[in-house]
């Protein structure tokens, strides 16, 4: 049998770029004569995070709508279509057996220029609350791996498979090192740990909420990990100088989030799919506080879908600046609620999820083989 080409398109954030790197790895370790290639928007993180991973990526001119100023998108409307020109040139030269959707603006383009090719196709949705770029494509795909239940809301469910999201396999393997993941971050084994994460950039409410009653979770005993992100650096480190540096580990970026996962006795997080993914996995007590910027409010919907099952504990963005800290401090004293946070989010993992993608891409690409040799012998 010949060996597999796969197209994997979106990106835009690390929470759709994640599943798509982890689906190409397990993938490229099943298969390694496979030959994938990644497309993205050309100016985003998917073009230096993907080839740092050591896959080939092209990029489309692609933008997303702009919502605010109705005619700026006279040049969207003009990328949109030279980004389907070139996913067409693309989908044509490389020849897939497949072409899979993560989400982001790439996405839309590449997909649908594979099933114009009559080419068999998969969307990988993170969410719990569809995109409208997967919600358009839904009729056109071959079949659509989900992280959440109920999503025949948006999609048709015989073509619905629950995989779950994948998830970085270096941080389950940390769990179990928590002595060292404090030693790593100069912190305590003495005292309970609070892990803060606002992503990448930064979460200003968060940040500002931590700043507001920071003296709270010290005078509680705590010790915090504080992810900034790279927006909120300079003026968190300055807000920091006077504070005691033994309780408190302070950078814009984890590089070791492993560790930083191992460590912690609470997060405080977004609630991007890829980060609930992750706390379900690794049975993390959880604060979810959504941010109120994405399209159609879905990380919202995503915190609902955990809250709801007793699996974290949801504060609005709004609400946070009053309510994050005391909640936290309540939180990491009561030993019960913890166990029980944990028990409940640990319900809603799901274990080997890019495996079970892979599964399914297999079995599209393999069936898809068998119905042309079979209708050539005809």
């Amino acid at each position: 049998m010949s060996s597999y080409r796969i197209i994997i398109s979106g990106g835009g954030t690390g929470g759709h770029i994640f599943p798509a790197v982890a689906i190409a790895n397990t993938f490229k370790r099943r298969f390694p004569d496979a030959e994938i290639l990644f497309v993205g928007a050309e100016d985003r993180m998917e073009m230096e995070k993907v080839p740092a991973a050591g896959y080939k990526i092209i990029g489309l001119p692609v933008k997303g709508f702009d919502r605010s100023h109705l005619f700026a998108n006279v040049s969207v409307l003009l990328k949109l279509f030279k980004s389907l020109n070139l996913a067409r040139q693309t989908v044509r030269s490389f020849q897939p057996d497949i072409v899979i959707g993560v989400g982001g603006y790439a996405s839309g383009p590449t997909l649908w220029a594979a099933t114009s090719f009559g080419i068999p196709t998969l969307i990988q949705e993170q969410n719990s609350y569809a995109g409208v770029t997967n919600k358009l494509l839904a009729k056109r795909v071959s079949k659509i791996c989900v992280a959440y239940e109920g999503m025949e809301r948006f999609f048709p469910a015989d073509k619905i498979v629950l995989t779950g999201n994948p998830v970085r396999p270096d941080l389950e393997e940390a769990l179990d090192r928590k002595e060292a993941a404090l030693a790593y971050f100069s912190l305590s084994p003495g005292k309970k740990t609070l892990l803060v994460v606002g992503g990448s950039l930064g979460a200003r409410t968060i940040n500002q909420s931590i700043e507001t009653h920071l003296n709270l979770l010290l005078e509680a005993g705590i010790q915090i990990i504080w992810q900034t992100g790279r927006y909120y650096k300079e003026q968190v480190q300055t807000f920091l100088k006077d504070f005691p540096k033994d309780s408190i580990w302070c950078s814009d970026f984890i590089s070791r989030m492993d560790y930083a996962y191992a460590a912690a006795d609470l997060v405080v997080s977004r609630a991007g799919a890829s980060s609930i993914s992750e706390l379900c996995l690794l049975k993390k007590p959880a604060i979810l506080v959504p941010s109120p910027n994405v399209a159609e409010d879905h990380q919202t919907k995503n915190a609902r879908s955990v809250a709801d099952k007793g699996g974290a504990i949801l504060i609005a963005d709004a609400d946070a600046r009053e309510q994050l800290v005391p909640k936290a401090v309540e939180t990491l004293s009561d030993d019960t609620l913890l166990q029980s946070l944990s028990k409940q989010i640990a319900l809603l993992g799901k274990p080997h999820s890019a495996e079970n993608i892979v599964d399914e891409i297999v079995r599209i690409i393999d069936k898809e083989r068998k119905d042309k040799n079979g209708s050539s012998k005809n």
